[in-house]
C-alpha cells in the first residue's frame, strides 16, 4: 500500500476544478405538479399578452375619456350607468357619448371605454353619477400586453422553479415542464470503528452519524439516495462496492477513511476505478483532507469522517456540483456579510469554517458561533443555520468585525415583521 501526498489548494480553487467539470445530467419532462424544485431546462416563453385585453384594475365606472373634459368642482360631469360587470364578464353594450359601465377589478373595458373612474371619484344616484376630474385616455387601465408580451421569455433556462415559477407556468398554461433530471447519489460510510444507528454501543466504536446527515442534505435537494457499506480491510471488496455505487448513481459518497494512513484503501479504489483527482487536500479547516475525483463522467466525493468537516465539505463541494450538473444559474454558495457577535481568538493558517448561528432583524445581521467548534462535535451542527467564513491567514477576530458567513438554512430571521 503507497503514501499519498498531500498537497493543500485554497478552498475558492478546488470549489472551481469542481464546478468546470464537464458532467451533466440530462434533460427530462416533468409534470407541471412535480416540478417544483427542478432547475428548468430551457426558456419558458410566454403564450399570450397579460393583460389579454385592456381591463380594470380598480372597481369602478368604465367611461369615454373626452366626456370628462372640463370637469371641475364647479362644473361637475353626470354620466348615464348602462350596464355592471364583474371580473369573467364581458358587456355587449357599446359606450355612447356621457355613459358608463358599472365595472369590477380585472374586468375587461367596454366597447367605446377608455378610462376607469374609482368609485371613490364619484357622487352616485341611483343610475348616475358625477365626477369633478378630467380623466386622461388610458388613465386607471391595465393595458393590454403591458405586462408581457406573446414570445417574450418570463423564465429563463438555469432557473430553479419555485412556487413564483409554478404560477407563471401555470398561467401560461404550460401543462409538462423540460427540466435537468436530478442526479442521485450513492452514500458509503467507511470505518471499522463505525456502529449502524440500531446497534448497541461498544468499546472503541461510535454510530455512524454521516451517512444519515449526508442522505439528509442530499433529500433537502429532492435527490434519491442510496447507502451502500464497505469494508475496509478488503481492498477488492471495496472496489467492487464503488463500483456499484457508480452503476446505480451519479454521485458517490464515501465519508471517513480519506485521512492519511496506512489503512486508506481510496487512493488505491480510485486508481483502480481510472478516475482523475481533481484534488485531495484542501487547505480549510475542518475537512482539509476532502478529496474528489471524476470517472466515467461521474463525481466521486471523499470527505472526511469528522462530522463537522463532512458537512462542511458538502455544503462547500457537493451542492455545487450538483447545481453544477443540472445547469443551475446559481451554483456557489449564498454568502453574506455578518457582524461577529463574540471574539473568536483562533488563528487561521487556512481558511477556518465554524459552525454559527446568523440572525436578520432590522438592524443587520449577526452571527455568533454555535457551540463546541471541534470538527467531530456533532450536536453544534444541529444548532447552526451558517458557517463563519474566516480567511486563512488571520490571528482571530473581534467582537464587532463584519465576517463573511455562509447560509446553510433559511431560518435565520428571529423577528417579527413590523408592519
Amino acid at each position: 500500500m503507497t503514501f499519498e501526498k498531500r498537497s493543500p489548494i485554497p478552498v475558492k480553487e478546488a470549489i472551481q476544478r469542481v464546478v468546470k467539470q464537464d458532467i451533466n445530467s440530462s434533460k427530462i419532462s416533468v409534470p407541471l405538479n412535480q416540478s417544483t424544485g427542478h432547475i428548468l431546462a430551457s426558456d419558458v416563453v410566454a403564450t399570450y399578452d397579460i393583460p389579454r385585453f385592456n381591463k380594470s384594475p380598480y372597481d369602478g365606472f368604465a367611461i369615454r375619456s373626452q366626456d370628462s373634459i372640463g370637469a371641475s368642482g364647479d362644473n361637475r360631469v353626470h354620466f348615464k350607468v348602462i350596464d355592471h360587470i364583474g371580473a369573467g364578464s364581458v358587456s355587449d353594450k357599446k359606450v355612447g357619448e356621457h355613459e358608463a359601465v358599472r365595472i369590477m377589478t380585472g374586468a375587461q373595458l367596454p366597447e367605446g371605454t377608455d378610462a376607469v373612474v374609482m368609485f371613490e371619484q364619484t357622487v352616485q344616484q341611483e343610475d348616475t353619477f358625477s365626477i369633478r376630474k378630467t380623466f386622461e385616455q388610458h388613465e386607471n387601465v391595465s393595458l393590454k400586453g403591458e405586462e408581457t408580451q406573446t414570445g417574450d421569455i418570463v423564465l429563463k433556462a438555469g432557473q430553479q422553479i419555485n412556487p413564483g415559477a409554478i404560477a407563471v407556468l401555470a398561467t401560461y398554461g404550460y401543462t409538462d415542464i423540460e427540466v435537468w433530471k436530478k442526479p442521485s447519489i450513492a452514500v458509503i460510510a467507511t470505518g471499522s470503528e463505525l456502529l449502524e444507528v440500531e446497534d448497541e454501543l461498544q468499546p472503541g466504536k461510535i454510530r455512524n452519524s454521516n451517512g444519515p446527515m449526508i442522505k439528509a442534505l442530499a433529500e433537502k435537494f429532492g435527490l434519491k439516495v442510496g447507502t451502500y457499506q464497505i469494508q475496509q480491510d478488503d481492498l477488492q471488496s471495496s472496489i467492487e462496492v464503488v463500483k456499484k455505487a457508480m452503476d446505480e448513481h451519479d454521485i458517490v459518497i464515501t465519508t471517513g477513511g480519506v485521512s492519511v494512513g496506512d489503512f486508506d484503501y481510496l487512493p488505491e479504489i480510485y486508481q483502480a476505478l481510472h478516475a482523475e483527482v481533481l484534488f485531495n487536500k484542501v487547505a480549510m479547516r475542518p475537512g482539509s483532507v476532502t478529496t474528489v475525483a471524476v470517472a466515467n463522467n461521474k463525481y466521486l466525493f471523499g470527505l472526511s469522517g469528522n462530522p463537522s468537516a463532512c458537512f462542511t465539505g458538502f455544503e462547500l463541494f457537493v451542492k455545487p456540483a450538483i447545481n453544477q450538473m443540472m445547469n443551475a444559474n446559481a451554483v456557489y454558495p449564498q454568502i453574506v456579510k455578518a457582524t461577529l457577535m463574540e471574539d473568536f481568538t483562533k488563528a487561521n493558517p487556512f481558511t477556518r469554517f465554524i459552525r454559527a448561528k446568523a440572525t436578520f432583524t432590522s438592524a443587520g445581521a449577526t452571527v455568533i458561533p454555535s457551540g463546541f467548534n471541534k470538527s467531530g462535535a456533532v450536536v453544534a451542527i444541529a444548532h447552526s443555520n451558517s458557517m463563519i467564513m474566516l480567511p486563512g491567514g488571520t490571528r482571530g477576530f473581534k467582537k464587532g468585525h463584519l465576517v463573511d458567513v455562509i447560509l446553510t438554512e433559511s431560518s435565520a430571521y428571529e423577528e417579527e415583521l413590523n408592519i
